[in-house]
């Protein structure tokens, strides 16, 4: 079942889309049915429409068809109307696109050279500190002994 603020984004975004569901003077017959479930499928959000020959309006064929499908009728204006159903195939292809774009955002070679480069400085930084820190013990310590030896003369 869907909120109203998410009937009224449907709403919005079937503004966009091409009718590409015919009803005819036949009605909802199975050809009809079966083709909603293959636009449901690969698209999600259906728009279609009753011919004038029809002796149904558009709130019944979208009653009907979103009966027969399960999908949740979004909307239904004059000869048109718009049906809605989560697709399991755009699921899951919306999954491994975020898998793919995760993979891809983890292997940045940009970031890597950066981070490579700045690791280096910091070690080299390191490195230089803790000879100048050794420099600087060896001189005290020299001093010290020249201390003791001017002490002991």
């Amino acid at each position: 079942m869907l909120t109203g603020k998410q009937r009224a984004e449907l709403r919005t975004q079937a503004n966009g889309i091409e009718t590409t569901l015919m009803v005819g003077k036949g009605g909802v017959t199975p050809n009809v049915i079966a083709e909603a479930e293959i636009l449901l499928e690969s698209r999600e959000l259906v728009k279609g429409r009753v011919l004038e020959t029809a002796l149904m309006s558009a709130r019944e064929v979208s009653d009907e068809i979103c009966a027969a499908t399960g999908a949740e009728g979004i909307q239904q204006v004059g000869s048109k109307f718009v049906i809605w159903r989560k697709s399991k195939k755009l699921e899951q292809q919306a999954r491994e696109k975020a898998a793919r774009e995760k993979k891809k955002a983890a292997v940045n070679p940009v970031k890597a050279g950066v981070q490579k480069r700045r690791k280096e400085r910091t070690e080299a930084r390191e490195k230089k500190n803790e000879y100048f820190k050794q420099v600087a013990i060896q001189h005290s310590i020299e001093r010290e002994r020249a201390r003791k030896q001017r002490q002991e003369d």
